[in-house]
């Protein structure tokens, strides 16, 4: 190395010879250049374009910089010998193959190749990039070499070792010395330099075209049985193959045979997860190799290499940055997992002078199985779906699944029905929001569903496909379960709790595609500790299927799939992670029951009366971390001692668990000294005590008292814990110890998190600042409003509803309305309200805010209006919206008959169903037709409550006389402008006003000036309009005497006939008695419309 620099220091000065050539007129040039002109392909006296930067070894100290060298080809009968005399020294100590791989361990970026240009060379680095600037080839002639041959030096342009992603690039050094170099010799008119540039054209060709060579077939693995075209599973089926399994790979026999035991270590491990981005241990560095190393390349901006494992292509990263580069790639959807060291090198030297390192896949880690790092409060899930045969009588298919939240160690199964529309599998995915979804195989149009509802929110879900192997039989998984031991803490009864899910063996299935799955992901611990329950997406709860829950933006926006603008958002004033998470499943499980519902509103109530209490509760809270993935991070190290065997990390992993511990037992005892503050406090909240009194408190307080004197005297500073040898053994005893109790501490996290999102419901409250009341429930089966009457059906009526959070607003600033449907005070029930009014007038808006309100009712909360009066809804129905579904082949009209098929298939009478526009996707004939049966089909068959907009006002005719239907519209107005030809030219101002009767028009002309369309178009339009009416207004003139006589009397009307109608010989008293009681009634309806 130091006469490497000295030498180059030499380089660097110019020789008496060559100062005294300088000084002269132009000198003579070599004669033995003259007699031999060198070939062209050794011309090295143009700078190259990415030739000399700066060189820098791992190895190498600060101030030991490596000088350049670059071509000093001066002209002048001495100026050669300098150089020549150097380069024979370069040769003489490039004697022995020995001292060249000495040379090239040392300095790790420069090598000498002796052989020719334009032979093939190979020459074996400790790092070689794969990109054209990486290199930089010198040669000079053979004759300077006492006719040895071209010399040619090879220098690696990069850094030794991977790049970081926060290294980059460096300005070349050695470039600008030689061009500063060479622009010196060019001012004192060196001959050297004015060679021909035919020559210099075809030398910088040549050395591009090798360099290029040299990328292509870095870029291209050295392995064969990689390539895309040979590439195969570990049942040899290629890709093409319908059966390929992508997660395995098949290595030839002899191909392992050649390899060394490093690169069988990660090779025996790679061809078993293809699908995953391994990271292989390497002393200090984690590397990625061939396939992985392009996605390091790519995602992470890493340079690659031919090194590592066979030297292959490799990037890699040092163990102090690891961590980061791993929730990089898992953040882009990356499964990621980590091959680490199981013993230092002195354990390996110890066993044997040949013994290989022990190395072992420890742990796998995916975008839906993520505990650590930026995982944030929402609950990440995987979910694992079976599909059953299709039931052909009812038209269904039932469905298995089972899904986990690895965070809090919590897994659930269930079943569903399911129809064409696939409502309740959109419901399944709304409610658990997976990150991903694994699955054997599905129909068509549940994977079309699986698609549609993957893009919904700002999170995207991943959709894996798995081999049927994967999703075992229900006897093979029960048998699986007991032999490794998963779900100990549970029962032996645990299997007959699922029979009560529906297919038991569907259940079974999805279970055990989702056991496996984690089991390959090395997830055993949580497999062996996780707590099972089941799920029910409906049972027991207000239902809303996937389309509704997307319709009323309860989680995301239609926009950008944020949060903004949600009920979720509206809702969440929640303190603790958890609690948010528990606001979220309230939000997908409205109560139904009366009781459930007033004991959340009167703690509620307590609450918003007592603010001082609100503020014991919020600054308790605060203090408290998310306790229940702190627990299943607990019970998750039970039984788990293989990760503190790990040399380097396993330190860290022992000092991150006390830590963990230390956390838990430090927030319980923050929350059971909050529920003693409840349950001693002189609150007089009704239905408190049901909630916060729990029995074990008392004993609970003790034994986390006698926990936190464990936790004071083994890790007084569990933060930040020194570890010692022993610490281990004393920590697993403590846990051991703890988990005895965790369902009685699983009980006291839930009723801290209940308190959570009940105080969010009062801060709700608090915060609007518009009119907030209680809802007051009423029996469906029991309300009437005259007591010698029958049942009258469900109501729901609110006055001075606003919608929570999209208040329309006017000069006059918030605009409330009235909603009444079913049984009035005046003895009428108007089930349905038929709305019109014009475009922009506020109908999607008002219909949102009735819905809304109905659910917030139902979860417990104080609704938006003065007052609110209503019998619970068992399901929701909405078709709002005009979208479609290209990648479905489903048109705007396709998807509006779909969701409305649902609602006429399983809305009931105690639905609330809102349709608007229906029809609108199609021609004004058959949007009409449709319009008009389905509304006529819920009004007089279902009797639900009903929320129908349309711009098909002939309905408002036919309907104006039901006895069920309600006329409204949204009211309007217009600013009087002088001269105007026609209505455009006036202001259309929107009132938000909920009016009585129908609307005469919609003013889209309006609208569409408003919008942009240019005056000249929407005067055409408007011409075009009045003609129009004009030719077909006598096919509509019979439509008008329609608002005095209704459907319903039309049914009126065929019965009298009918019986009318009959034979004198069967005429009786009670025939007579129907006919004369049927007329009054048509009589008495039609006078009291009229």
């Amino acid at each position: 190395m130091q006469r490497q620099r000295s030498i180059l220091s030499f380089l660097r000065r110019p020789s008496s010879e060559t100062e005294r050539s300088h000084g002269g007129a132009s000198p003579n040039p070599d004669p033995i250049h003259r007699r031999n002109p060198p070939p062209v392909d050794s011309v090295a006296e143009k700078p190259l374009r990415d030739a000399f930067p700066e060189i820098r070894g791992t190895d190498t100290p600060p101030e030991k910089l490596r000088r350049p060298f670059f071509p000093a080809n001066n002209g002048g009968g001495g100026g050669a010998r300098p150089i020549s005399s150097i380069m024979q020294k370069f040769a003489r100590g490039n004697r022995s193959e020995s001292s060249i791989k000495g040379n090239k361990e040392a300095s790790g970026s420069l090598n000498f190749d002796t052989r020719p240009l334009g032979e093939s060379s190979e020459c074996v680095k400790t790092e070689t990039p794969l990109t054209e600037r990486s290199k930089t080839f010198i040669t000079v002639s053979s004759t300077d070499f006492n006719g040895e041959g071209p010399l040619q030096f090879d220098l690696d342009a990069d850094n030794l070792g991977p790049e970081t992603p926060a290294m980059r690039p460096r300005v070349p050094r050695f470039k600008r010395v030689q061009e500063d170099c060479l622009d010196m010799n060019n001012k004192q008119g060196s001959p050297s330099l004015c060679s021909s540039k035919r020559a210099k054209s075809l030398h910088d060709s040549l050395i591009e075209k090798k360099a290029q060579s040299e990328a292509s077939e870095s870029v291209s693995s050295k392995f064969e049985w990689l390539n895309p075209s040979r590439i195969r599973d570990a049942n040899g089926r290629r890709a093409d193959d319908p059966f390929y399994d992508k997660r395995t790979l098949y290595i030839p026999p002899d191909a392992l045979k050649k390899m060394s035991a490093s690169q069988k270590q990660y090779w025996s491990e790679k061809c078993k997860y293809m699908d995953v981005v391994l990271f292989f241990k390497v002393g200090k560095f984690y590397e990625l190799y061939e396939l992985d190393a392009e996605i390091g390349q790519k995602e992470l901006d890493w340079k690659m290499t031919i090194s590592g494992v066979g030297k292959c292509r490799q990037v890699g990263i040092s163990e102090a940055g690891i961590d980061e580069a791993v929730q990089k790639l898992i953040a882009r959807g990356y499964k990621v997992g980590r091959i680490e060291q199981l013993e230092t090198s002195d354990q390996a030297k110890a066993r044997g002078p040949n013994s290989v390192i022990q190395r072992k896949l420890v742990h796998v880690s995916t975008p839906s199985t993520l505990v650590d790092g930026s995982v944030g409060p929402d609950a990440v899930h995987l979910l694992a779906l079976k599909e059953g045969n299709r039931v052909s009588e009812k038209g269904s298919t039932e469905y298995g699944f089972a899904f986990l939240d690895h965070a809090s160690l919590k897994f659930w199964v269930g079943s569903i029905f399911d129809d064409d529309s696939c409502a309740a599998i959109g419901a399944l995915l709304m409610q658990v929001s997976p990150r991903e979804v694994i699955y054997e195989r599905l129909s068509k149009e549940t994977h079309m569903a699986l698609t549609k509802y993957a893009s919904a929110g700002s999170v995207k879900m991943q959709l894996t496909p798995l081999p049927s192997a994967d999703f075992l039989e229900a006897a093979e998984v029960r048998k699986l379960i007991h032999t490794k031991g998963y779900f100990r803490a549970l029962s032996d009864s645990w299997f007959s709790a699922l029979d009560s899910l529906g297919n038991h063996d569907l259940v079974m299935s999805a279970l055990g595609g989702l056991v496996g799955h984690l089991s390959r992901l090395m997830l055993d611990d949580a497999l062996r500790n996780g707590e099972l329950s089941p799920y029910h997406i409906y049972k027991s709860c207000l239902r809303m299927d996937g389309q509704t829950l997307v319709n009323l933006e309860i989680f995301h926006n239609n926009i950008d799939g944020g949060l903004s603008g949600t009920l979720y958002k509206h809702l969440d004033h929640c303190i603790t992670a958890s609690g948010k998470r528990l606001l979220r499943r309230w939000i997908c499980h409205p109560l139904k029951d009366i009781d459930d519902i007033n004991d959340r509103l009167n703690i509620v109530e307590g609450f918003i009366k007592n603010s001082g209490l609100v503020s014991i509760v919020v600054q308790h809270l605060r203090r408290i971390p998310d306790l229940e993935r702190l627990l299943g991070r607990v019970k998750s190290t039970v039984g788990s001692s293989s990760a503190l065997l790990l040399p380097l990390i396993g330190d860290r992993v022992l000092k991150q668990r006390v830590k963990t511990f230390g956390s838990l037992v430090k927030g319980l005892r923050i929350g059971i000294d909050l529920l003693n503050i409840l349950q001693k406090e002189d609150h007089e909240i009704l239905s408190l005590s049901k909630v916060v009194n729990l029995q074990t408190l008392s004993s609970l307080c003790e034994l986390v008292h006698q926990f936190e004197v464990a936790l004071d005297d083994d890790f007084p500073q569990y933060q930040d814990h020194v570890v010692k040898d022993s610490d281990a053994d004393t920590l697993a005893v403590l846990v051991d110890l703890f988990i005895g109790k965790a369902t009685e501490w699983s009980k006291v996290i839930d009723v801290l998190n209940c308190m959570d999102v009940l105080q969010s419901f009062a801060s709700t409250t608090i915060s609007s600042h518009c009119s907030m009341s209680r809802p007051i429930f009423l029996c469906s089966n029991s309300y009437s409003m005259k007591s010698n009457q029958e049942d009258k059906g469900p109501i729901l009526r609110m006055k001075g509803l606003w919608h929570p959070y999209a208040i329309a607003e006017c000069e006059n600033g918030l605009v409330p309305n009235d909603i009444s449907l079913g049984e009035d005070s005046t003895g009428q029930n108007l089930s349905a309200l038929l709305l019109t009014g014009p475009n922009m007038g506020g109908k999607s808006t008002l219909m949102r805010a009735t819905c809304l309100s109905v659910i917030l009712a139902q979860l417990g909360c104080y609704v938006p209006c003065e007052s609110c009066v209503l019998s619970p809804a068992d399901i929701i129905f909405t078709r709002l919206g005009a979208t479609d579904r290209i990648m479905s082949g489903e048109s705007t009209f396709f998807v509006e008959c779909a969701e409305t098929a649902s609602v006429l298939r399983n809305a009931t009478r105690d639905s609330l169903v809102l349709l608007d526009e229906l029809g609108r996707g199609t021609s004004t004939f058959d949007g009409y037709a449709i319009a008009y049966a389905v509304f006529r089909h819920l009004v007089e068959r279902v009797c639900c409550r009903l929320l129908f907009a349309t711009h098909y006002h002939p309905l408002t005719k036919e309907f104006a006389s039901h006895p069920h239907v309600s006329l409204q519209h949204m009211a309007y107005t217009f600013m009087p402008k002088n001269g105007s030809s026609f209505n455009g030219d006036r202001e259309l101002i929107f009132l938000y006003r909920l009016a009585h009767g129908a609307c005469s028009e919609s003013y889209g002309l309006q609208v569409a000036q408003m919008a942009g369309i240019p005056k000249i178009i929407v005067e055409a339009a408007s011409k075009s309009g009045q003609n129009m009416r004009l030719k077909i207004s006598d096919n509509f003139k019979s439509s008008e005497g329609r608002s005095e006589f209704s459907t319903l009397h039309e049914e009126w009307l065929k019965t009298l006939l009918g019986v009318s109608g009959i034979n004198e010989a069967c005429w009786d008293e009670d025939a007579s008695d129907t006919l004369l009681c049927l007329w009054h009634e048509l009589k008495s309806q039609y006078r009291s419309v009229k």
